[in-house]
């Protein structure tokens, strides 16, 4: 991963921990061919989910980083993704997030190339 999408990645990952995400974890991409780094929270509810994405966007502008799918207001299904090209935000439920397992299947898909 480009050290400057890192730093970015790690600033994201403590602005969603300051704003009680839970298990946050920044993922390298770089082997991917459209994103270098996925950033993972848990939310506690779809109002937390949408009060986090509703003020993460002054963060994302102060970034730099141009969002490709910003929505009006985060759906009620519990995981809201915010592509910002390099990075990729995932805010999700805790039945969500151990659904998909992210980090695992992006492993496993890392390993099996």
């Amino acid at each position: 991963m480009k050290e400057e999408i890192k730093v970015i990645a790690e600033k994201f990952k403590k602005y969603l921990e300051d704003h009680n995400c839970q298990d946050v974890v920044v993922v390298d991409m770089s082997e991917s061919s459209w994103t270098e780094a996925f950033v993972i929270g848990t939310v506690n509810s779809v109002g937390h989910l949408k009060g986090v994405v509703h003020q993460i966007w002054d963060e994302i502008n102060d970034s730099g980083l141009k969002v490709n799918n910003r929505h009006k207001t985060p759906g009620d299904d519990g995981w809201e993704l915010i592509d910002c090209g390099d990075i990729v935000i995932h805010l999700m439920s805790p039945e969500l997030r151990e659904f998909y397992n992210l980090e695992r299947l992006w492993r496993a898909t890392a390993e099996n190339r």
